[in-house]
């Protein structure tokens, strides 16, 4: 930054009847001196004029008498732990109101979620796509690192495999998991309520106590309606009929939401409805304010804002449009702790803003579901469409015509299609034998089950570099990674290595606070000059 003396761009008076007094020595009238009163976020900041300038400071002090200068505006303090609801932080015991979202098959890693809670913010753990076995392991070793949290776990919805969502929620329930993120939910389900419901006890005060909480992330109105609401009746008595919960579980689940927090999904990486979240997020507050009126909970749903937030004005952007705390997602992918290859981090290093593109996704590809996935340095996105073009075009593999049959073999899959299905076999064996006696009995499905383990693999192999498949990488990643890569040109940042995760969400929260300041000065006629209006991070901060 230069140091340079300036003069306010555009001022409409002073605040009237008050003026600064101080030692002219505290002023800041240099770019850097200016910045710097800006970064003490604990303190208060004034803009004053002296000399026929426009100066910063933060020592001093006011009065209404006259002063050493005129004070044109004054920005209050804006700790970090200010932005955001603090109900956020208290309920997960978080010191901000930030955390670091799911990203499956672990890439949002155990690494993470611990770099996260030692810095005082809530990960959750990538456990979508994992054996029940690893996610277990996963348990107990961030429960080891992190004994008095802050972490979340991951719960997926896949209607494919209803009880591998099932298994996972009994996990958290046996282990006692104080939160999770569900994400990918069309409609409650069982092992939904199973969590919620076996979490709720009776304070002695007549209060209900909450141990299980739920963030829903969601992108949909009537998906965000049945998170706000109590759990469904049907399955909180089937579920006290089966003996998982209490008859006063039972009870107790009627008389709060399903979801303690909802995490509005914008436009992000993996599954997402590429929403715009100025438009998204108002909405579902408003929605929120509604069901509250009809349920009056004692304490109400937060909203949160997700996707598109990897800078520090998207950030403020979402906290000043009412959000109660803001999700990374994409951006923490490409960070050291993340559980991606150095191959992909290097490639997420240098996406653009238009270098994503939409893809079938494999856990709910004969839906139609489709997922945000990066197209630069990969052919993933073309392949896994053809497939599903494929899909809905055939019946059964030998429909196929020849030559492409061939060409899959030789250039996507790398092997027969009947080697395929010989290890798809062994994986549902033990993961759901329902899929293989479904697909024994339907060609088209027995296809689709093939096609889907590329698409399982794709993401595994992003995941672990593996040799020779670079061009198949599935890398999920919303336009944001760009957005990122932007703010973080030309500094230490734009280094894969540089970029820790908790580093990387304190330097945005940091620019957020710092832009609200400038934004409060602005209000007040108070405008700096252009190179101040952006946070540029310096150098480390956790």
């Amino acid at each position: 930054m230069t140091s340079q003396t300036f003069a306010p761009l555009a001022r409409t008076g002073g605040l009237k009847g008050l003026a600064w007094q101080g030692s002219q020595d505290v002023l800041k009238f240099d770019d850097n001196g200016c910045v710097q009163a800006l970064l003490a976020l604990e303190s208060p900041v004034w803009a004053v004029s002296a000399n026929g300038h426009t100066a910063l400071t933060g020592a001093g002090q006011l009065t209404v008498e006259s002063g050493d200068a005129d004070l044109l505006a004054l920005a209050p303090a804006v700790p970090l732990e200010s932005l955001g609801d603090p109900a956020f932080c208290t309920t997960y015991g978080t010191r901000y109101a930030l955390y670091g979202g799911a990203m499956a098959n672990a890439i949002a890693s155990l690494e993470m979620v611990v770099a996260l809670g030692k810095a005082g913010m809530l990960g959750s753990f990538g456990a979508a796509g994992l054996s029940p076995e690893r996610v277990e392991e996963a348990i107990r070793q961030v429960q080891a690192a992190l004994p008095d949290g802050p972490y979340a776990f991951n719960l997926i919805n896949n209607p494919f495999e209803p009880a591998m969502e099932l298994r996972a929620a009994e996990l958290y329930v046996r282990y006692d998991v104080p939160a999770v993120e569900a994400s990918a939910y069309l409609d409650i389900t069982p092992g939904l309520v199973h969590y919620r419901a076996s979490g709720l006890a009776r304070n002695a005060d007549g209060s209900i106590a909450i141990r299980h909480h739920i963030i829903a992330k969601l992108s949909r109105k009537e998906v965000a309606r049945r998170f706000l609401s109590p759990a469904p009746q049907e399955l909180l008595a089937k579920l006290a009929a089966e003996g998982k919960i209490s008859p006063t579980q039972a009870e107790l689940a009627r008389q709060v939401p399903m979801a303690d927090d909802i995490t509005v999904e914008a436009d992000s990486g993996g599954h997402t409805d590429n929403r715009p979240l100025v438009g998204l997020l108002p909405s579902l507050i408003a929605l929120r304010d509604e069901l509250q009126a009809q349920f009056q909970y004692p304490a109400p749903v937060r909203i949160g804002a997700a996707g598109g937030i990897s800078t520090p004005s998207a950030a403020l952007a979402a906290f000043m449009m009412g959000a109660a705390y803001v999700v990374t997602g994409s951006v923490n992918q490409a960070c050291v702790e993340a559980g991606s290859s150095a191959h992909t981090k290097a490639l997420l290093a240098q996406v653009e803003m238009p270098d994503v593109t939409m893809a079938p996704a494999a856990d709910m590809f004969e839906m139609g579901v489709r997922v945000q996935v990066l197209k630069r340095g990969t052919l993933f996105a073309m392949r896994a469409s053809k497939l599903y073009e494929l899909y809905t075009r055939y019946n059964a593999w030998e429909e196929v015509p020849a030559d492409e049959r061939k060409k899959l073999e030789t250039s996507v899959f790398k092997r027969t299609f009947e080697e395929i299905w010989s290890d798809t076999v062994q994986f549902f064996r033990e993961r759901d034998p329902r899929m293989i006696e479904r697909a024994e009995k339907d060609p088209r499905q027995k296809m689709a089950l093939v096609f889907r383990w590329y698409l399982g693999l794709s993401s595994r192999w992003s995941n672990r570099g593996e040799p020779g498949r670079e061009m198949d990488y599935q890398i999920w990643c919303g336009p944001s990674m760009g957005s990122f890569n932007d703010w973080a040109h030309g500094t230490y940042l734009s280094e894969p290595a540089n970029r820790h995760v908790a580093d990387v969400a304190l330097q945005i929260l940091t620019g957020a606070a710092y832009l609200a300041r400038l934004r409060a000065l602005a209000l007040q006629g108070v405008h700096l000059p252009a190179n101040l209006e952006q946070y540029r991070p310096q150098g480390p901060l956790a």
